[in-house]
């Protein structure tokens, strides 16, 4: 009997294993990016077989031409108009949810310049006639800014919309007083904010909640490895559930929990930066990596109110039902 044992042990030890697949990964290095840093950091990729590589962006646009092209198979950042132009072409598919504007939540705000304030530029109510910026036209500070002047009763046409290409960018015109405003992800500003640099505008998810994120893939890889699809989205969950319970209470607002400081310090490694600076600008994902169906639908009826879309373009197509789950509507 012992024999025996010792064969299968053997045996098990000299069968060739299978090597895990690489997935490369389009983000942003940000607090938002948390969950997927601790799937990886956790092995919830490794249990399904993964080894993630992650792919660093200044900018949200670039990952999904990122994607189309295949340098890298899974993106997770806000979408913006140019990924709903090229996933409207059949090419990109949202998979997943990902971070969202969520009140309480102080992950995606607006500073103002000094010189803009002394103005009398104190709120987002005063935004009529200002110059405000955005990383791309079509991109999610973009969208935030149509947002808040939809719900404040403001044309935006007399705001003057300005893209600077990258959130480091963004800032550095804010302080400068290039701009008058910029809305980017606060641990971009964070430690301008505390300097002085700058004053704070507000968080639009106090005011405005939204599906800012989506995790999408390449039409392609939904629809020829469905099986990779499922893994990388059952891996990315479990990493989903540890950071949405470490700064979420019951009733979905933040509140730090005691698992909190291990996910802080593993984010903070990601990212490079302080664990206190990571605490300040955690954003919230759901806890099931649902989406908010009608948001993105209302996003992508707004891109066409601009002429940043055809008419053509469909999110129930867009959306891919194969992997999504909807979060009840409100």
């Amino acid at each position: 009997m012992k024999r025996m044992l010792w064969l299968l042990v053997l045996l098990a030890l000299w069968v060739p294993r299978a090597s895990a697949e690489e997935i490369r990964i389009g983000t942003i290095k940000v607090a938002g990016a948390g969950a997927l840093f601790l799937a990886e950091e956790r092995g919830y990729f490794a249990a399904e077989g993964l080894t993630p590589k992650f792919v660093f962006f200044e900018a949200a646009q670039p990952i999904a031409v990122a994607n189309v092209s295949g340098d890298i198979d899974y993106g997770a950042t806000p979408p913006g108009g140019g990924f709903f132009a090229l996933a409207g072409q059949g090419a990109l598919k949202i998979i997943g949810g990902y971070i969202m504007d969520w009140p309480s939540f102080q992950a995606n705000g607006a500073v103002v310049s000094l010189a803009a304030y002394e103005k009398g530029f104190h709120s987002f109510q005063d935004m009529g006639g200002k110059t405000v910026s955005t990383t791309q036209i079509g991109g999610a500070p973009h969208y935030a800014w149509a947002l808040l002047a939809e719900h404040f009763g403001i044309d935006l046409k007399t705001v003057r919309v300005v893209a600077l290409q990258s959130n480091p960018n963004q800032l550095t015109a804010a302080i400068g007083g290039q701009v008058d405003a910029a809305m980017m992800p606060s641990t971009v500003f964070t430690g301008a904010l505390q300097e002085g640099k700058v004053k704070l505008l507000g968080f639009a998810g106090d005011i405005v909640p939204w599906q800012l994120g989506a995790v999408f893939t390449s039409s392609k890889l939904a629809d020829g490895n469905q099986d990779q699809v499922r893994r990388f989205l059952r891996a990315y969950a479990r990493g989903a559930r540890d950071y949405h319970d470490a700064f979420t209470n019951s009733a979905e607002r933040r509140e730090d929990q005691p698992s909190a400081p291990a996910v802080l310090d593993v984010i903070s490694k990601a990212i490079g930066q302080p664990p206190d600076l990571v605490r300040r600008a955690v954003p919230y994902i759901d806890r099931q990596i649902r989406v908010d169906v009608g948001d993105v639908m209302h996003q992508i009826a707004w891109f066409k109110s601009q002429g940043m879309l055809k008419d053509n373009v469909d999110g129930n197509v867009i959306i891919d039902k194969r992997y999504v789950v909807p979060m009840p509507q409100k």
